[in-house]
């Protein structure tokens, strides 16, 4: 039996560039056979990790680069100061090889011991993913690889434990080496807009300050920006078990879904913020803990929300997520093991009966205490 926790938000945002895409428009989908505003799931990811990066501990977070071989040399030398430069390039050079995973040779080959050797040691050529633990634990090998010479079985072991939130929580893919991919165990959807809209434009215009103080008239310069405004809904699962595999331990694991719900609730992708700065939170979030299987609501939105005089886009949202969860409960079966409800007035009275109301720094106990312990 698998127990996950679903995360689903509305979230409505004023006028904003959120996520865009190449030509700098607005991204959109057309899910409920019209457009509407759409923020990619992969930005919301990044919107997360930064959450973490700046809110928790920096032991937890990785580091997801081409030049994983830089951050080893860097960290060989704040343990080591004496230890020769170029000898834990080769060393380092080594664990990789062990690993079987490929380096290649920089652009810029030109070493100097004065200089940051950031982008002149070879490189992975992908993004790596590692956490802090493994790259502290891998140069700490090298340094005691006089005594204990390092062999293939350590490279794997150091590379393949001890990951950090994020890696545990996204995943990681090793293209030259498929034993080090890491399943993620959170899932993050697209947030889609719940209503039709279209960009707007706008028409801006900045001053020259110097020419100002002259006779001169007109504008120093003119542009366009594109923009959306948005009642959206928000989903992601997290499936707890593999969470605790990946990290090896319910402690860890607790601490990860802390972190991801208060990450997933709080953080929104940037794009323009301080343009719009459009720092909203969450009108409705409702977390339901599963042992069958993880149920999105997005179907609840298929038909566009419509806003009335006696109702607007977040007060129907809110009730076509109730009714939706109501629907799949009553005729699917598929009852939560415990669900909680955290609203703004009066939404989460929708939720009368399917989930219990409480704040968000309460949130988090309630959702660990109902995902329980492993076995």
């Amino acid at each position: 039996m698998t127990t996950y926790i679903d995360v689903h938000a509305i979230q409505t945002v004023p006028p904003s560039l959120v996520h865009r895409d190449a030509p700098e428009a607005p991204t959109t989908a057309n899910f409920c056979a019209c457009p509407s505003e759409r923020a990619a799931s992969h930005s919301c990811t990044l919107a997360i990790r930064r959450y973490f990066e700046t809110h928790f501990d920096s032991s937890l977070v990785g580091s997801r680069t081409k030049y994983a071989l830089d951050l080893i040399t860097d960290e060989i030398h704040r343990l080591d100061p004496n230890f020769p430069k170029k000898q834990a390039i080769e060393e380092a050079e080594k664990v990789f090889k062990l690993a079987k995973i490929k380096l290649n040779d920089p652009k810029n080959t030109k070493l100097d011991d004065d200089e940051t050797s950031r982008g002149k040691l070879k490189n992975t050529g992908y993004l790596l993913f590692l956490s802090p633990f493994q790259i502290t634990n891998i140069a700490q090998a090298i340094i005691d690889a006089d005594e204990s010479p390092i062999k293939a079985a350590d490279a794997k072991r150091l590379l393949n434990s001890q990951h950090s939130i994020d890696i545990a929580c996204f995943g990681r893919m090793v293209a030259d080496n498929p034993s080090f991919n890491v399943d993620a165990a959170v899932q993050v959807a697209h947030a889609l807009g719940i209503h039709e809209s279209t960009p707007e434009f706008d028409y801006f215009t900045a001053v020259d300050d110097v020419v100002e103080d002259r006779d001169d008239t007109g504008a120093g310069m003119l542009g366009t920006v594109q923009m959306m405004s948005s009642t959206l809904y928000r989903f992601a699962t997290i499936n707890v078990d593999a969470l605790r595999e990946n990290l090896g331990s319910s402690d860890a694991a607790d601490t990860a879904i802390r972190a991801f719900l208060e990450a997933f609730v709080v953080s929104m992708p940037t794009g323009k913020q301080n343009t719009f700065a459009n720092n909203t939170l969450p009108e409705l979030v409702y977390v339901a803990v599963r042992n069958d299987r993880s149920v999105s609501l997005v179907n609840a939105f298929e038909d566009p929300v419509v806003a009335t005089t006696e109702a607007s886009r977040r007060v129907l949202g809110a009730q076509r997520m109730a009714q939706e969860e109501s629907e799949i409960e009553k005729n699917y079966g598929f009852v939560p093991r415990a669900a909680f409800v955290v609203a703004l007035n009066d939404l989460g009275e929708e939720f009368s009966g399917i989930a219990t109301q409480t704040s968000l720094p309460d949130l988090y106990n309630s959702v660990l205490s109902a995902t329980g312990k492993a076995e």
